[in-house]
This record gives C-alpha cells, structure tokens and sequence, in this order.
C-alpha cells in the first residue's frame, strides 16, 4: 500500500495547468507543422503560419495560447493499491485550478447555467477518476475551450448502422460544425458503452496524440477512413477552404448494449493542450 497525500496531487494539477495554458501538445504542434506543409491553398496556408506562431509567441512568452483559457478538465486514473490522505480530491483538484488561473492570468470562464453568473476562479474542474491496477496516480489535465465544445454531438444508432453509421455520424458532426469550432480539429470519439460513458470515452480519445492508433485494427480503420473523408470536406483551416480540416481522429471503444450503438463525438479545435503526469 502506497499512500499519497492530495496536496501532491494539487501540487502536479497547479503546474499541469500552467504549463497547458500557454502550450499546445508536442504532437499538436507537429501536426499544424504538417498541415501546413501539405495545404496548398492560399489562405488556409496563411491562416495556419499564423496559429503556428501564435504558439511559438505563447510559449516563449508564457501567455495563453488561446483567449479561451477553458473549463479544465481533470482525469485522475489511481491505483487499487494507493491509499489517499488529506483533503478530499475534488478539494485538492478546485484549489490547484483556483490557483493556477490566478497565477496564469487566464480568463475565468464558468458560471452558473442559469443566472449566467461567473464563479470567478474557473471552479469547479470536471473531474473523472478511475481506478486502475498498481500503486501510482496518472494525472491528465486538458482545459476545454467551449468554441469546439459547443459542436460536440451524441448518436444513438441502431446496430444495424455499423461501422458506416459510425464514420457517416462523425463525418456529420464536423460538417454540420463547419468554421464554428475554428478548424483544423481533432476529433475524439467514443464508440459503445451507455449515453453518459460514451461521451466520456470521445473525451478521453482526446487526450491521445495526434496521429496514434487504436490498437484495434477495425477500430484504427475506422479512424483512418473518417479523417479522410473529413479531409475532403474542404472547410479547411478557419474555414478557408483547403486540404486539412482535421488534424486527427481518435476512438476509444467499450462493450455496448445488444440493442444500441452509442456514439459521441467530442471535437477540439486546432488549440489541443494537454499534459500527462505520474505520481
């Protein structure tokens, strides 16, 4: 038995949103590099030199890379043989983020769904937890601009739909997104499951590279055959038409119901941010 006290954990979650708040991913990064080198169209070209700037400018002077700082989004994935001490998590994690977004200057961007009134440090986080085997704590903090969010959308397809109801649903889902969720995207879908896991699961496809595979044959086919067919869309970056509307697609899979086929997809746009630690 491990134990682990939650101020760690706030301690790792605090740096983990300052460093994502003013840095896309590695594999973000190559990917716009690539998109660029392939676009030939003139203004999609140009747009995509300027986002690559932009989070060379952000970087290397520690300032947001979007204005849309994000709803942070926290997946802690703990061992069956970790024990935790002191405050509880979700303490742990609403302190590291009420920090974080104090001491980055980032914009605080959730409120009450009704009254519309600013909670004023960016609490409460989304937070999944998950128990695995071992005794360590992996900890992934991805803030989730909602220009992208707001485009997401859920399928419940009938079984009989298969793998082409599947591809037609997130081909659909970015379509019908168009320049909305400032494209090129990266799609995280999550295929199975129920209503509420399958969501979950297109948000933990996320959190992957861009440009990794399922280990799944028929399921990195699937991801392979939608991103070629979004390509084709022509929405192109920020909506100038060209080649690359997508930088990537990404599934994650669970056992369904013999009755269903749940399919969420969850879009990001081309400001992918997510870091990865263990405790």
């Amino acid at each position: 038995m491990r134990i682990i006290n939650t101020s760690e954990i706030e301690e790792i979650i605090y740096k983990s949103a300052l460093k994502a708040g003013v840095t896309l991913t590695d594999s973000c990064k190559a990917a716009l590099n690539c998109a660029y080198a392939e676009e030939d169209d003139g203004a999609a070209k140009f747009a995509l030199k300027t986002l690559i700037e932009n989070s060379r400018v952000a970087e290397n002077n520690v300032m947001p890379v979007c204005q849309d700082t994000g709803m942070a989004v926290v997946i802690i994935e703990i061992g069956n043989e970790v024990y935790l001490e002191g405050m509880p998590l979700p303490e742990a994690v609403n302190n590291a983020v009420r920090r974080a977004y104090k001491d980055g200057y980032f914009r605080k961007s959730v409120c009450d769904p009704i009254t519309r009134v600013n909670t004023a440090d960016n609490t409460p986080a989304v937070l999944h937890t998950e128990i695995c085997k071992g005794d360590r704590v992996k900890i992934t903090f991805m803030p989730k601009g909602f220009g992208s969010e707001n485009m997401s959308r859920m399928f419940m397809l009938k079984p009989a739909q298969g793998v082409d109801g599947i591809i037609e649903s997130i081909v659909t889902a970015v379509r019908e997104a168009g320049s909305r969720p400032c494209p090129p995207v990266y799609v995280g879908v999550g295929i199975g499951g129920s209503f509420d896991s399958c969501a979950f699961l297109a948000k933990k496809a996320l959190t992957r590279d861009i440009g990794s595979r399922s280990d799944r044959q028929d399921i990195a086919e699937i991801e392979s055959k939608a991103l070629e067919r979004i390509n084709k869309l022509n929405i192109g970056c920020q909506g100038f038409h060209g080649k690359v509307t997508a930088l990537g697609v990404s599934c994650e899979w669970s056992p369904t119901h013999i009755a269903g086929l749940p399919v969420a997809v969850n879009i990001q746009c081309h400001c992918v941010r997510c870091v990865k630690e263990v405790l």
